[in-house]
């Protein structure tokens, strides 16, 4: 059973994963009937640490208290902490080896990862780390896309707001879902969200080397999506044959004309469906997918959602 939590920080902490896992393990409301939780926050020392918001914690317990726990969630920090320390990387080994679940959150799984828990495994962080998570830890399937992975005794998320994903899935694994769902309703949040955090990630545009001529093209192809952007079109528009055109294409933006085409459309998809009321027949008219059906089937593979819950989520407050 899943009674006793124990959470992990280093300087500098941050206040809201630490503020997300208090809230869920340590503050259960009482005569409310949801489970209770032996909850500790834990460092290696017991003194005053900075927090990302600038204010300052004193952890209640040192890293021996993490032989007792059914939970370590190990919290991230930005800048980055250092490596884990040997007595840390030895707590959480033992923690795996006996059954609890090592949770990281956001950039927590740096730590983990650099204790070895995730060679061979699936790991998330936050999108905008995960490159840098895979250069540094090749042994680790970085998946920068859901919003948290669980893979054997040990679970990752992506930022901020997704501890709150994890930490609920984790109490519908032990509990069920009617449990998850209540302490859900308590913060007032949703039980599960759809999706991953590719709804929510920019994509930059490809670094371009591309001459000014091709330079043009672009900007006039971004600016003209509901029109016939077929590589015979472009090729046509820059005096070349489709053959050319590709190859020069393909070596000045790293992709093809095609997935190109297709990324800016998503985007103008993305941005029309966030910035007003215009039917999902409407958005898929103006950013060049022609039909529903066709919008929907594009959006939905990079996306992860329906264009209709993208539009739910990102909806502006009236």
């Amino acid at each position: 059973m899943l009674t006793d939590v124990a959470v992990v920080v280093a300087e500098p902490v941050p206040a809201f994963e630490l503020g997300v896992t208090s809230e869920i393990f340590g503050l259960t409301p009482a005569g409310s009937g949801l489970p209770r939780y032996e909850y500790a926050v834990c460092a290696q020392r017991c003194e005053p640490m900075r927090t990302s918001s600038g204010f300052t914690i004193v952890p209640s317990h040192d890293l021996r208290r993490l032989d007792s726990a059914d939970l370590i969630i190990v919290t991230g920090a930005s800048p980055m902490v250092e490596p884990p320390g040997e007595q840390l990387t030895a707590a959480l080994h033992r923690a795996a080896g006996r059954g609890a679940t090592v949770a990281a959150l956001c950039t927590g799984a740096f730590p983990v990862a650099a204790t070895g828990l995730l060679d061979g495994r699936r790991a998330t962080t936050h999108w905008s780390s995960a490159a840098e998570l895979a250069r540094r830890f090749p042994a680790v399937t970085v998946d920068p896309d859901p919003i948290y992975i669980v893979d054997g005794p040990v679970a990752t998320s992506a930022g901020s707001s997704a501890a709150i994903d994890l930490c609920l899935h984790l109490i519908r694994r032990e509990f069920g879902a009617a449990v998850a769902n209540r302490v859900a309703r308590e913060m007032v949040v949703p039980p599960h969200r759809s999706g991953g955090q590719a709804q929510f990630a920019r994509t930059p545009v490809p670094a371009t080397h591309a001459g000014p001529g091709l330079a043009e093209l672009l900007d006039w192809a971004v600016e003209h999506l509901a029109e016939d952007l077929s590589v015979e079109a472009l090729a046509g528009r820059a005096a070349m044959s489709a053959r050319t055109f590709i190859r020069h294409f393909t070596a000045a933006t790293g992709t093809t004309p095609a997935s190109w085409v297709r990324d800016q459309r998503i985007r103008r998809a993305e941005e029309l469906l966030e910035r007003d009321g215009a039917t999902v027949a409407s958005v898929a008219r103006r950013s060049g997918f022609g039909s529903p059906d066709t919008l929907r089937r594009h959006f939905g593979g990079p996306r992860g959602v329906t264009p209709e819950t993208h539009r739910e989520a990102f909806r502006p407050i009236p």
